[in-house]
């Protein structure tokens, strides 16, 4: 027992300095220290003006001019889509009036021909894929007349408390009166696909062929949000260009259980920006 006390009363000096309780001493509590990874720093982008949303918990994960208003391109289509299916039912066959005809040139189009019966379902994966003009104009001139279906959309918007819209034609087309911000665009998103699920998997979409029936001939779709191919976990949601627009996305995607939602406008590279938008919001 001699020699056990002896070693006892050597390495009680040595205990202490590995953190250990020295022999006949009172236990001294051990500091524990967590390692916290810190916040990404946001990205810088070119856009003049975005926004990032947390779907799940509402926050704002950043934003860049959010509320500068700005012309909408065909990003006022979620506006358009929105009040169309207040007013019609998502298998309802309607008209393709003759006003598509009147559309620029340049427009981007669904490939609709005046006088052929789609139904609304149809029309909105158009609308979300093509960024159909005609579809838009043919989804505000279906149950009533155009003006009346502006003057919805506007009181939508009010309904909404949205301080930062006005609309004029339901296409997107640059006009000095019609504009919105990426906030108002959030916003309104976030109604549209809340309310309407449906337009979640229509925006997800990559291509589609809507066979010929007899109202229409068949038309070949094609999904011009690039992310939809490119991102993982890409849902949607909607692209835009005009001169005066120039490059805007709404864009919504879903990863680990979160989900989120980005508007940039005025981007000349709308993909690339909203992505790492997107990346940065999934990493804080």
């Amino acid at each position: 027992m001699g020699i056990w006390l002896l070693l006892l009363a050597l390495l009680g000096p040595l205990a202490s300095g590995w953190g250990l309780p020295a022999t006949g001493s009172a236990a001294q509590p051990v500091e524990v220290y967590e390692l916290v990874r810190p916040a990404p720093a946001p990205p810088v982008i070119k856009a003049h003006s975005a926004i990032l949303i947390d779907l799940d918990k509402g926050g704002v994960l950043y934003q860049l001019d959010a509320h500068g208003r700005r012309a909408p391109a065909s990003l006022l289509k979620v506006a358009t889509a929105l009040v169309a299916l207040e007013h019609l039912g998502l298998d309802q066959l309607v008209a393709v009036p003759a006003s598509i005809n009147q559309l620029p040139w340049d427009s981007t189009r669904m490939g609709l021909r005046a006088g052929e019966r789609l139904t609304v379902r149809e029309l909105l994966y158009g609308l979300f894929l093509n960024s159909g003009n005609d579809a838009a104009v043919t989804l505000a001139e279906a149950a009533m007349p155009r003006a009346t279906f502006m003057a919805l959309m506007n009181a939508k918007a009010a309904q909404l408390g949205l301080v930062d819209t006005h609309f004029v034609n339901p296409i997107g087309l640059d006009d000095p009166g019609q504009y919105t911000s990426a906030a108002d665009l959030a916003r309104m998103s976030l109604e549209l696909t809340t309310r309407f699920p449906v337009i979640a998997a229509i925006a997800s979409t990559p291509s589609l062929t809507l066979p010929a029936t007899a109202t229409h001939h068949a038309y070949a779709l094609y999904n011009l949000n690039q992310l939809i191919r490119t991102y993982p976990g890409a849902t949607g949601l909607k692209t835009g260009w005009t001169g005066r627009a120039g490059g805007c996305l709404i864009a919504t995607a879903t990863r680990g259980g979160r989900h989120l939602l980005v508007v940039v406008m005025g981007s000349p590279s709308i993909f690339s920006e909203a992505a790492l938008l997107l990346d940065y919001g999934f990493a804080t």
